[in-house]
């Protein structure tokens, strides 16, 4: 379904040789939106290095002008400017907890000295980032935090199989977040990708998302890790977390991983409610096999549920 621009109509397009007005609703929207999902996915997981528009057009499937205008469409902001706003949101969170040396903070967001990241910093908040890591805190900052990527309600799932899961020790980088933050899941993964096959007593290539701790407020722990021998060496600021053994539903996922949260939203609020199970208070986790390609998000994905007991009025599990 190419898409042609029309010279002189502002947000209008062909489609099929049709007009076409480009709107958040438009008849298109899930050529338009997957485009989008999958470019804000690659900004978070890259946003560290450095990115063109051109590069994340490619991993978004459509022209650089597709884009542009699709994003502009459909969440109001300039997505390169949507790309600094978060290097420097997560430059002004370091600054705030007390990062000694602003210079290395500056690199970390991509600028290649101190006076060129002070200005773009200065540009970007109001104050320069000797402010931010004096006063110690971010409140009356505009920051750009992470556009969920996937507002899609549900989907179609796959039937799961039923699997009686081992006992594994996880190990890994982990965050605290709340319903609100989560979507800055990919940049934590982006940390801790470049350790994956240099972690003391590491099992296998598979990688883990888990997600354990939760609380009534809706905030969790999630640990980017892999599975490990024993705890004994690792670096002493690494998460750790043990999985009982148990027994899971597990969907398998073949798509981008941009769509990830709507797989989670099917999960819970169609497929759980419509099967009677209950689930198990015990982690529930994303597993990555060594298929999957963390620079494309293509490959696949599993989503494991723990479950406990059914409906007796219902049949047994297939």
């Amino acid at each position: 379904m190419p898409f042609i621009k029309i010279y002189g109509k502002r947000n209008f397009y062909q489609v099929d040789g049709k007009d076409h007005a480009h709107t958040r609703t438009c008849a298109c929207a899930n050529v338009c939106m997957n485009a989008i999902e999958k470019s804000l996915w690659f900004i978070e997981s890259h946003f560290a290095g450095e990115i063109t528009l051109d590069e994340i057009a490619r991993a978004g499937g459509v022209s650089r002008f597709h884009l542009t205008r699709a994003f502009d469409a459909a969440t109001g902001r300039s997505i390169m400017r949507y790309v600094r706003g978060r290097r420097l949101t997560e430059a002004a969170k370091a600054l705030s907890n007390g990062a000694p040396d602003i210079l290395s903070v500056a690199l970390d967001a991509g600028y290649g000295s101190h006076e060129a990241f002070t200005r773009a910093f200065r540009d970007q908040f109001g104050v320069t980032p000797e402010a931010i890591r004096a006063q110690g805190h971010l409140k009356r900052i505009g920051l750009v935090e992470p556009i969920k990527m996937d507002q899609t309600p549900l989907i179609k799932l796959e039937p799961p199989r039923f699997v009686d899961g081992k006992r594994l020790l996880i190990a890994g980088i982990g965050e605290r977040y709340s319903c609100e933050t989560s979507a800055a899941i990919p940049s934590q993964w982006q940390r801790f990708l470049p350790h994956l096959g240099q972690i003391p007593g590491q099992l296998g290539g598979t990688a883990y998302g888990v997600r354990c701790n939760s609380d009534d407020l809706g905030n969790f722990d999630y640990v980017c890790g892999v599975e490990v021998m024993d705890f004994s060496r690792l670096p002493a600021d690494w998460s750790r977390v043990r999985i009982p053994q148990q027994r899971y539903a597990v969907f398998s996922q073949h798509g981008h991983i941009s769509t990830i949260r709507s797989a989670w939203n099917s999960i819970w609020n169609k497929w759980l409610p419509e099967s009677l199970y209950e689930v198990a208070d015990a982690p529930d986790f994303e597993r990555y096999s060594e298929n999957f390609n963390s620079a494309t998000g293509l490959g696949g994905f599993e989503i494991w549920i723990p479950i406990g007991s059914r409906s007796k009025q219902l049949q047994k599990e297939p």
